[in-house]
């Protein structure tokens, strides 16, 4: 096993490690470390909570106990063994398998460890990834093999978009299992749009009693002539997120929540039509947004909603404790602003210039606001725009291609690189009829593997490329069978990307991976096409030429 590829296990297996590890190979006699009866977990303090989850998949799996080691350590008997190690980064692990003396994992933070349990968990097969023994009695043999591994990036991420199509909360956490066995370390969580208000907020009922339900919905593309009659809707409570977020961070994926400022806004307005440019619109005819694209109603730039948002944070603060808040901050028209005569008062109060620069005067209070509770605002690129400075520690989601993380690297801020072109996985993944509802650009599998986050335009500012993310957008994105079959197997292929240094040998550690999805029951997109009930015929989509 060598750092160029995933190498083999005793017998000729190949382990098919995705992500890619920096550097691995094959030790001694190559026979492995088999895990049984035995078989003590022995875990430093710091690395409980891994204990806790290897004890869970571990046991599930294999029916093993993995019994705390005796008092004053394991010794040299067969011992899966967490070690932290402070000369190693937080993420950095090693992970070293002796015939006899079993497994060490040593890491410089808990995360490393936890990351090296994952790299274990995908040695010992796809076994390892079903929920009962399906073989009773069999061994779980890791192979005699030691890797060295730490990520390319910090902020590895995956946008979920549950305010298009709810998804329950089973299903999200589903997800953050699903990502944490890839090695992602971030969900972004988009919790409100103009089709639907996903997150309770005690302080304003209306906003969930109102704002999380819509009549009907577009069948496929917007121009699409179809409709499906029934009422969706749904969302979570403050309990709910409270325990995603706990089930996340014991899985060391930290929960960024998203709420849409100004634009994206109709759910909200619905719920409370003095949050629009009531003299411009009547905002009290407007229900939550029942077809795609983007809505032309937005929040109007009074103190009224300032205020009324800022209560809105004052929860979602209280509920994620995530060092970042996502405020959207993209798509909003400026129709309504320029009709309103209360918006254009604003701007010449305010002295910011033209509508442009009331949105970025928008922007900036925010961030500030969120400043001051010792947090800080990520937005779309367009925060951008407007001509005035962001501050301070803001950081920009470059959407829009790469230019928007250029200018914001530029400028000295952090930047996320999730360019819509390349890593947005609600986009078709071949070209023709037969994809389900065919949106946006091709990008199959090599080309998302192919992704290069940081271009030549970023080399110089490569200190403040924070990380990459993929995302996954649910307008046709109607339910969790359809969720795997547009993440999988593309976010493997992401996950690589946000992970690993080197990239070689991904298809063939490709074909073996799939089995450990086929374990977790993942109905992903089959390499050679969907299956004729992943399609969706008839459904219109929209095609786009792709770079």
């Amino acid at each position: 096993m060598s750092s160029g590829d995933a190498g083999s296990r005793p017998g000729g297996i190949d382990p098919g490690l995705v992500p890619l590890p920096r550097a691995a190979e094959v030790r001694g006699t190559g026979r492995g470390f088999a895990l049984d009866e035995r078989t003590v977990l022995e875990a430093a303090p710091g690395t409980e909570g891994t204990a806790l989850w290897l004890r869970s998949v571990l046991g599930a799996a294999y029916a093993l106990q993995l019994p705390p080691a005796p008092a004053g350590g394991g010794g040299e008997g067969p011992a899966v063994r967490l070690v932290l190690d402070d000369a190693l980064e937080p993420e950095a692990h090693r992970l070293d398998v002796d015939p006899v003396t079993g497994v060490e994992i040593r890491a410089g933070g808990p995360a490393g460890v936890f990351w090296g349990a994952q790299t274990l968990r995908q040695l010992l097969g796809p076994d390892a990834f079903r929920r009962a023994p399906v073989r009773p009695g069999a061994t779980a043999v890791v192979p005699e093999v030691r890797i060295e591994d730490a990520p390319r990036f910090r902020w590895r991420g995956l946008l979920l978009d549950v305010a298009r199509h709810f998804m329950p909360k089973d299903g999200v956490l589903r997800i953050v299992d699903l990502m944490a066995g890839h090695k992602l370390n971030v969900l972004h969580l988009h919790l409100t749009d103009d089709q639907g208000w996903r997150i309770e907020i005690r302080r304003h009922p209306r906003l969930t009693e109102v704002g999380a339900w819509r009549p009907r919905t577009k069948l496929g593309h917007r121009a699409s002539p179809l409709w499906d009659e029934r009422p969706h809707g749904g969302y979570y409570t403050q309990d709910d997120l409270r325990e995603i977020v706990a089930y996340a961070a014991a899985r060391h994926v930290t929960v960024v929540p998203e709420i849409d400022i100004p634009g994206h806004s109709q759910a909200a307005i619905a719920a409370h039509p003095e949050l629009g440019n009531t003299d411009a619109v009547d905002t009290a005819a407007l229900g939550v947004w029942d077809t795609w694209g983007i809505s032309p109603h937005v929040l109007a730039p009074t103190e009224r909603v300032l205020r009324f948002y800022e209560e809105v944070l004052e929860e979602v603060l209280e509920i994620f404790p995530a060092p970042f808040v996502h405020l959207g901050g993209d798509e909003c028209p400026k129709e309504e602003w320029r009709a309103s005569a209360t918006a254009q008062a604003r701007i010449r109060e305010l002295g910011v210039g033209d509508e442009d620069g009331l949105q970025a005067w928008f922007t900036a209070h925010f961030a500030r606001w969120l400043a001051g509770r010792g947090r800080r605002m990520v937005g779309w690129d367009e925060i951008l725009d407007g001509g005035r400075p962001l501050p301070e520690g803001t950081v920009v989601s470059s959407w829009r291609g790469y230019q928007g993380g250029v200018a914001a690297a530029k400028a000295g801020h952090e930047v996320v690189v999730c360019p819509e072109q390349h890593v947005y996985l609600d986009h078709r993944q071949a070209a023709g009829d037969g994809e389900p509802v065919p949106l946006g650009f091709v990008r199959t599998v090599e080309d998302v593997h192919g992704f290069e986050p940081v271009p030549v335009e970023l080399d110089a500012y490569r200190e403040r490329v924070l990380g990459v993310q993929a995302n996954l957008w649910t307008e046709v994105v109607e339910d969790g069978r359809r969720a795997d079959y547009q993440l999988f197997p593309r976010l493997a292929a992401f996950a690589e990307v946000a992970w690993s240094s080197g990239r070689r040998g991904f298809p063939a550690r490709l074909a073996t991976h799939l089995a450990r999805l086929d374990a977790l029951g993942v109905e992903y997109r089959p390499l050679t096409g969907p299956h004729p009930w992943q399609q969706r015929p008839g459904l219109l989509g929209r095609p786009l030429p792709g770079p």
